[in-house]
């Protein structure tokens, strides 16, 4: 016995599902990026009233930078794990159904390895722990 008892219908209606939560939570995390880059701006900013006249961000402007550099990170690790789980669990029902339980025991193996986050500028991999 191979310890594989896969309904490849029942995955299906699952992975769609998943799917279609996936696509509403990018959108919506495009849509907090976007938000996010505008709101300093809307929040107002700060001007010295002693030359030279310039303007910086205001506190609820800051703040908003602050909790964007904090969460990022953790945000892009989302969205790249649930990939990976979602291409993972198709790769290895679609062996599952070719009679290749070695071929979908690699699928499950290779989605459930920590994905690989490409910051620009930061070259780390994984998830931020640090601060918790």
């Amino acid at each position: 016995m191979t310890g594989w008892d896969i309904d490849p219908a029942g995955v299906s209606g699952v992975l769609s599902k998943s799917g279609t939560a996936a696509k509403n939570m990018s959108k919506a995390g495009g849509a907090m990026q976007s938000d996010l880059e505008s709101a300093p701006s809307a929040a107002g900013t700060l001007t010295s009233q002693f030359g030279p006249y310039t303007s910086t961000a205001g506190v609820v402007g800051a703040a908003l930078a602050q909790f964007a550099q904090h969460w990022n990170r953790d945000l892009l690790y989302i969205a790249k794990r649930t990939e990976k789980s979602l291409n993972g669990a198709a790769g290895a029902t679609t062996a599952y159904m070719h009679g290749s339980v070695e071929q979908a025991a690699n699928a499950q193996e290779e989605a459930s390895k920590e994905p690989k986050i490409d910051m620009p500028g930061a070259g780390q991999t994984g998830r931020r722990t640090e601060g918790r």
